[in-house]
C-alpha cells in the first residue's frame, strides 16, 4: 500500500496523519509542544522543539501504519501561518523564539507604519490591513532587536520563513514557501505572486533572506530517504482545500485555536470593505491561483484550553460541553475573548477581553457556556462581512476543526447563523487538504474532482432557534464586543 503523509503543524501541536486513496486516516499521531509567554502580549515557541516533535510524529505514525519509507508516495505539510522564523542558513541555529502570530509586540511597528498610510497603506497589493498578526512587521522586529541580526541578514547569512519554510528546508533543504504562506507575510503583491520591493524597502527587509515563492503543490525536493515533499499550504486555505471548496461561493469554517472561516472567489482577489482578509486560497502547479475572502479570528478553542489552564474551570478540553449543559443558557453574559485585541472585522489592537453582564447568578456553567457562545457569535460576524462583500448569500456552512465534536456548540453555530452547519465525514480536513496537494503533484490522485467525490457529510445540524430570540441574543453580543474597545492607550 502507498500512503500520502500530511504534517499538520499546528499552533499547540504538531501532528502526522497517513491518508489512503479514499481520502481516509489510517495512521495518527500527535505531539503538543510548549508555549512560551515571555510577557504580556507576547506569544513564542522554540522553533527546534517543533522541528523534533515532527521527526517524532512522521515516525510513530509510519510505526502505527506498520509502513516504511517506501510506503509513502508523496508529503504534504499544513501549517500555523503568520508564525516567524529567522534562522542561520550555515548551522540551522534559529536567532530567536519562532514569534507566534497572536503575539501584538509589532503594535508599535504597525501604528508606525499606519502613520504614514492609514491602516488599509498595504491592502490594495496584499490584501491585508496593518496588524500584528502578519509576518512581515515580525520580521522587521526580529532584524531590529536581536544583536547582529539585521547586519548578519544583509550578508545573506540569515533565512526566514513560515513554520512551513523551516520544516521544508529541514526536511530537504530546499528554502521556498507557498503562495498561500506568502499571502499572510504582508510582502507579497496578490497579483504577481511574488515579494513587493516598496513594502520590503519600508520595512526593512532584505529580500535575499526570503523564501523563494512556489505553488502549493509541486515536488520542492525530496527527504534523505528520498520521498518527495510535494504539498505546502497555510493551515486555512489546507481546510478550504481539505473541504474541497473548488468552486466560487464555497466555504468553511475551520474551530481551531482561533477561527478562520474562508470562501472561495475564484481566479479573482475580492477586495474586503467590511474587515475581511483578501487571501490566496491555493494554487495547484501551473494552474492560475484560486483567491479567497477570509475572516480570521484570533481566539476560540484557546479560550476552552483557558478555562481549563488558567481557571482550572474543567480538568481537559472535551469537559467543557458538560460544564456548559449544566445550565439552560448564559445566565445573561457575553465572554469577548479579545485576549490579543480583535481581529475580523474590527481589527482592533487595543481591545482587550471582557466578561460582561454579570450577576450573583452566574455560576462557572454560565461562563462554560458563553465561551462556546463567543465562538459562534464571532462567527457570525464574519459570515455577515462576508455575505457584504460577496454578495454570495451563503445557504450552508462547512465546519472542521476540533470543536466540531461538540454537539452543543454546534447546534447553537447553526440557531445563530439561521443556516445548516455541515460537518465532513473525515473531520482532519487540514491534514487532509495538505496530503491532497502533494497527491495530485506526484499523481496519486488524477484530478480534483477525484477529490471531491471523496467528500461526504457526518451530521447536518439545522437552526432550530426562533428569530426573535436568535436577534435578541445576537444584539447583547454586539453591545458586549464595544466594551472591550481602546481598553490599552
Amino acid at each position: 500500500m502507498k500512503y500520502i503523509a500530511a504534517i499538520d503543524q499546528g499552533t499547540t501541536s504538531t501532528r502526522c496523519i497517513l491518508f489512503d486513496q479514499a481520502g481516509l486516516p489510517v495512521a495518527t499521531a500527535q505531539k503538543e509542544h510548549t508555549q512560551i509567554y515571555p510577557q504580556p502580549g507576547r506569544v513564542e515557541h522554540d522553533s527546534l522543539e517543533i522541528w523534533a516533535r515532527t521527526q517524532g510524529v512522521v515516525a510513530e505514525a509510519m510505526t502505527h501504519a506498520k509502513c516504511n519509507p517506501g510506503n509513502v508516495a508523496a508529503i504534504g505539510i499544513t501549517n500555523q501561518r503568520e508564525t516567524t522564523v529567522i534562522w542561520e542558513k550555515k548551522t540551522g541555529r534559529p536567532i530567536h523564539n519562532a514569534v507566534v502570530w497572536q503575539d501584538t509586540r509589532t503594535a508599535g511597528i504597525c501604528a508606525e507604519l499606519a502613520g504614514k498610510g492609514g491602516q488599509d497603506r498595504y491592502r490594495e497589493k496584499t490584501g491585508l490591513p496593518l496588524a500584528t498578526y502578519f509576518s512581515g512587521p515580525k520580521i522587521k522586529w526580529l532584524l531590529d532587536n536581536i544583536p547582529g541580526a539585521r547586519k548578519q541578514a544583509q550578508k545573506g547569512e540569515l533565512l526566514f520563513g513560515n513554520i512551513d519554510s523551516w520544516l521544508i528546508w529541514n526536511l530537504t533543504g530546499a528554502h521556498v514557501t507557498d503562495v498561500t504562506n506568502a499571502s499572510r507575510t504582508m510582502l507579497m503583491n496578490l497579483v504577481t505572486l511574488d515579494w513587493d520591493e516598496s513594502i520590503l524597502r519600508d520595512l526593512d527587509v532584505p529580500r535575499r533572506m526570503l523564501p523563494k515563492i512556489v505553488s502549493s503543490s509541486e515536488i520542492y525536493g525530496r527527504t534523505r530517504e528520498g520521498i518527495p515533499v510535494a504539498g505546502d499550504l497555510g493551515d486555512q486555505q489546507a481546510a478550504l482545500f481539505g473541504q474541497t471548496c473548488f468552486s466560487p461561493g464555497e466555504a468553511k469554517n475551520t474551530y481551531g485555536t482561533g477561527c478562520f472561516l474562508l470562501m472561495n472567489t475564484g481566479e479573482a482577489p475580492v477586495q474586503s470593505k467590511n474587515g475581511l482578509l483578501t487571501t490566496v486560497g491555493y494554487k495547484i502547479g501551473g494552474q492560475k491561483p484560486v483567491y479567497a475572502l477570509e475572516g480570521s479570528i484570533a481566539i476560540t478553542g484557546a479560550l476552552v484550553q483557558w478555562l481549563r489552564d488558567n481557571l482550572g474551570l474543567i480538568g481537559k478540553s472535551s469537559d467543557v460541553e458538560a460544564l456548559a449543559k449544566s445550565v439552560a443558557d448564559n445566565g445573561g453574559i457575553y465572554f469577548v475573548p479579545a485576549f490579543s485585541g480583535l481581529y475580523a472585522p474590527y481589527w482592533k489592537e487595543s481591545a482587550r477581553g471582557a466578561i460582561v453582564g454579570m450577576t450573583r447568578f452566574v455560576n462557572k456553567g454560565h461562563i462554560a457556556r458563553a465561551a462556546l457562545e463567543a465562538t459562534a457569535y464571532q462567527s457570525r460576524e464574519v459570515f455577515e462581512a462576508m455575505k457584504a462583500d460577496s454578495g454570495v448569500n451563503l445557504k450552508s456552512l462547512k465546519a472542521d476543526g476540533g470543536m466540531v465534536g461538540n454537539e452543543l456548540f454546534m447546534q447553537f453555530q447553526a440557531d445563530i447563523l439561521d443556516v445548516p452547519v455541515i460537518r465532513p465525514k473525515v473531520p482532519e480536513t487540514t491534514a487532509l487538504g495538505a496530503a491532497y496537494a502533494a497527491g495530485l503533484a506526484v499523481g496519486y490522485w488524477p484530478d480534483i474532482e477525484s477529490l471531491r467525490r471523496n467528500w461526504s457529510a457526518d451530521k447536518i445540524w439545522h437552526p432550530a432557534m426562533e428569530d426573535a430570540r436568535r436577534d435578541m441574543l445576537y444584539r447583547g453580543w454586539k453591545k458586549a464586543v464595544t466594551r472591550t474597545f481602546d481598553w490599552v492607550d
